[in-house]
């Protein structure tokens, strides 16, 4: 194999099938012998729509979500999403957890990728040609390279001795989805109350009179244990006097707010991605869709060190550009968490907050931030553009996320002046004087991102080597 990916979860299965794209040969190891039969709702973020448009899945992805406004998500602060974000996908999706697994595993599936279950990393080995993979049942495999996408225990992280610094869990949650008999309108009118004081407390109807509820999980059994409905009901009478009349649970869980970034995303030819690089609260909902990202920013460059075209540095660039993405988002779940403390001062500061969030600036730069649209990668001096990601804009051909299908780079080029020449096996081309763009032209990476811009065919030469390698003769 040329990569074999530990973990078959949506970072290693969307990482599987941006190297298919590339006709990568990739083995995915999934420990477990049978998908995940809890049903846990996870939503979607607005840059995740993006690159799963880019690769023509998202019709099939909506077909079993649910859409709803993209406001609210900064800290529970109930803002709506401000007027006019730059994006045609400016909503949240709503998408049981097993289901959006099944999805991008299908989808690599149906590229070529091969899954092995009831598998899993026992050890390694590196050398300057690959990786040796032994695994538990005692078989050896050998890879170009091995990416841990198996999880915050990640046995590769661990394997590869690669420090995971942070902070443990100080405040423990109990999630879980289940019936409650009560009725909505009191269900309702009871959350708002214990919500003046207390955050961390929630029941959400999904219909069916099932409810996601979530509630602190103080003084409740050993957090080793997983918890029971008993210990749902205990903490929601704690807290709001009843509980509800909840029952027949789905899935039951506990989650603390551990956070967690690993020191390195690249030893060598062994990588990290998603939460085996870090972990962190699920307060804003970004753990998936910042793991999805990740899969997307490392798939085309570890294709291309595969290939044989790479240039130099490439392949470091993904720990250059993910590491601070995945700080940040460290940051400010750790700013909502102190924001959902009981105590005065964050209260005081939640109210504060509350206030200034009724200014556009304010609401827009927290939104971007969690959904990942107001990303600016450091690709060196230029304009604001460069480093940014391009929405899907109307081209000629009709729209131009339709054009990423492939996972190549792209030449957008309003002047029909400009050539990709030499790189035209990696980057495709469309010269379209209609196309809705305020500049000449942009290079964008498979992953969307503006790698040039301008109208000067030897600065984007220059730019095409710097990205994509030496052209071909």
């Amino acid at each position: 194999m040329d990569v074999i990916i530990a973990g078959c979860g949506p970072t290693g299965a969307m990482l599987a099938a941006e190297l298919r794209l590339h006709n990568v040969r990739v083995l995915l190891l999934e420990q477990d012998t049978e998908p995940a039969s809890f049903v846990r709702i996870v939503g979607l973020h607005i840059r995740s729509l993006e690159l799963l448009a880019m690769r023509g899945l998202l019709d099939r992805v909506l077909e079993h979500g649910r859409q709803r406004p993209a406001g609210g998500l900064f800290a529970g602060i109930p803002k709506p999403a401000p007027e006019g974000l730059d994006s045609a996908h400016a909503y949240m999706l709503g998408i049981q957890h097993p289901v959006i697994v099944r999805l991008l595993e299908e989808h690599a599936i149906e590229l070529g990728a091969e899954i092995r279950r009831g598998c899993a990393v026992a050890g390694f080995s590196q050398d300057d040609e690959g990786v040796t993979v032994s695994l538990t049942s005692g078989e050896q495999l050998r890879a170009r390279y091995l990416v841990g996408c198996d999880g915050a225990r990640s046995t590769v992280r661990k394997l590869l001795g690669v420090g995971f610094p942070g902070e443990p869990s100080r405040n423990d949650t109990l999630m879980g989805e289940m019936k409650a008999s009560a009725p909505p309108e009191e269900i309702a009118a009871k959350v708002a109350e214990v919500n003046r004081t207390q955050q961390r407390f929630w029941l959400r109807p999904f219909g069916e009179g099932i409810y996601s509820v979530v509630v602190p999980a103080a003084d409740v059994s050993d957090r080793t244990e997983p918890p029971t409905l008993a210990d749902f009901q205990q903490q929601l009478v704690a807290f709001a006097g009843t509980d509800f009349g909840v029952h027949s649970p789905r899935w039951l869980s506990r989650f603390g707010d551990a956070t967690r970034l690993a020191e390195r995303y690249r030893v060598g030819r062994v990588l990290l991605a998603g939460d085996a690089a870090h972990i962190h609260p699920p307060t804003g909902g970004q753990g998936l869709n910042l793991g999805v990202q990740d899969a997307v920013n490392l798939g085309w460059k570890l294709a291309a060190a595969v290939a044989g075209w790479a240039p130099d540095g490439l392949l470091d660039t993904y720990q250059a550009e993910r590491h601070p993405v995945a700080a940040d988002v460290l940051d400010n779940t750790r700013a909502q968490m102190e924001l959902s403390s009981t105590e005065p001062g964050p209260r005081a500061v939640r109210r504060l907050l509350t206030e200034l969030m009724d200014f556009d600036e304010v609401n827009r730069h927290l939104m971007e931030k969690i959904t990942a649209i107001g990303l600016r990668y450091d690709f060196g001096p230029g304009p604001d553009l460069l480093g940014r990601r391009l929405r899907d804009i109307d081209v000629k051909q009709g729209r131009l996320y339709s054009l990423l299908h492939r996972g190549r780079g792209l030449l957008v080029d309003r002047t029909e002046r400009l050539t990709v020449g030499g790189w035209s096996d990696r980057v495709d081309q469309l010269a379209d004087p209609t196309a809705a763009l305020d500049v000449p032209a942009v290079l964008l990476r498979p992953d969307g991102h503006i790698a040039w811009l301008g109208d000067d065919q030897r600065d984007l030469e220059q730019h095409l080597a710097r990205w994509f390698g030496h052209p071909t003769a």
